[in-house]
């Protein structure tokens, strides 16, 4: 794609494997383009441009972070890296005015993600974390039939998974399993996905108490590679009304992505709803009013399967919306959007909630 100057300029610093993804995401969504990317050393940087079938000629490859921070050119930065780097990097991107794209999960806890959200608050610039599968279009669908049609009712139970089983030597180098890098391990790096997806089902109210639940795993390091946990909400407009959810997350179970929402009148079902199984579209399965037949033997209704085409991959299209917001800001004096360090900071105080509780010796923790 040549570049324009309606386009925003994205710089990547770091190069890990996800760093691949958004390199193509960048250079599909219409409203972008890859303009740099940096590492530690260049060598590094040289090679991904290689490996990602990059222009040579048009992505700048620096030797490291700094270098595309400061770039004028540069008008946001994708950032890769470990937790433990974010605060810092993020804070000294958004003083040099870049906008700011962070891999979740974002910060280790609620006080580093304050600090970084401040900081980009009072430079101007937008925030946004890479929870890619709330662009998808199949999730605006599942919105508006939760909140908008009311086709399930009142949402009262709730299960999510992110589990995948990695290689022997995941175990022994990956970042995510080491404590100085990326210390909320699967809780950080699955269970972002499970505890937001708990809040988006209820519209971002936060939970009432959050307690971990007693299969806790955790490696040599200290690092949780497996656990529970059960999140509970007590509606302050019914008295008695509560809404229950589970979610799991784990390094030791067969990949799973799995997504329950049962109302008072219907519910909802899907198995992908983190990384679709195509890119082109996705679907999920909806039930109303399902009841047992005459000797339950069978079912009243069977789950209708409903299908969203998506035009562009969800990873292309979060950097779209994110790339529609830094146009405002540059070019029409539009403010930040709010909206995604408030759901950013939700999902971290729910992280941070069930890490407490892990330590705690599964307590219930209450918000």
């Amino acid at each position: 794609m040549a570049e324009t100057e309606a386009q925003v300029r994205f710089g990547i610093i770091g190069c890990a494997n996800i760093a691949r993804k958004l390199a193509r995401a960048i250079n599909l969504a219409p409203n972008s383009v890859l303009h740099a990317v940096g590492s530690r050393s260049i060598e590094k940087a040289k090679r991904f441009i290689t490996i990602n079938g990059l222009d040579h000629q048009r992505v700048k490859i620096y030797g490291s972070y700094e270098q595309v921070v400061e770039d004028p050119s540069v008008d946001a930065v994708y950032m890769p890296l470990p937790t433990s780097l974010h605060v810092h990097w993020a804070v000294v991107a958004a003083r040099n005015g870049k906008h700011v794209l962070v891999e979740k999960p974002t910060a280790l806890d609620v006080d580093e993600l304050d600090r970084l959200v401040g900081a980009c608050e009072s430079n101007g610039v937008q925030f946004m974390d890479g929870s890619m599968w709330l662009h998808h279009p199949r999730t605006g669908k599942m919105k508006e039939m939760l909140f908008d049609s009311k086709l399930l009712g009142d949402v009262n139970y709730i299960y999510s998974t992110s589990t995948t089983s990695p290689s022997p030597e995941f175990f022994e180098h990956d970042i995510r399993v080491k404590g100085n890098l990326d210390a909320l391990g699967a809780l950080g790096d699955l269970g972002w996905y499970c505890l937001g997806a708990v809040l988006w089902a209820k519209n971002y109210q936060l939970p009432t108490v959050v307690t971990a639940l007693p299969d806790v795993a955790k490696n040599s390091d200290g690092v949780i590679i497996s656990c529970s946990a059960s999140i509970q909400y007590k509606e302050p407009s019914a008295a008695g009304a509560t809404t229950n959810a589970i979610i799991h997350c784990s390094f030791l179970s067969d990949t799973s992505m799995d997504l329950a929402l049962t109302g008072s009148g219907g519910s909802l079902n899907l198995g992908d709803f983190i990384i679709p199984h195509r890119e082109s579209s996705a679907s999920f399965e909806f039930t109303k009013g399902a009841k047992f037949v005459d000797l339950h033997i069978g079912w009243n209704v069977k789950p209708e399967k409903v299908v969203v085409n998506c035009e562009l991959p969800q990873e292309a299209l979060m950097v779209k919306e994110f790339a529609r917001l830094v146009a405002g800001i540059r070019t029409s004096g539009l403010p930040p959007d709010r909206k995604w360090p408030e759901i950013s900071r939700k999902t971290q105080m729910l992280v941070d909630a069930v890490k407490k509780s892990v330590d705690l010796g599964c307590e219930p923790v209450y918000l």
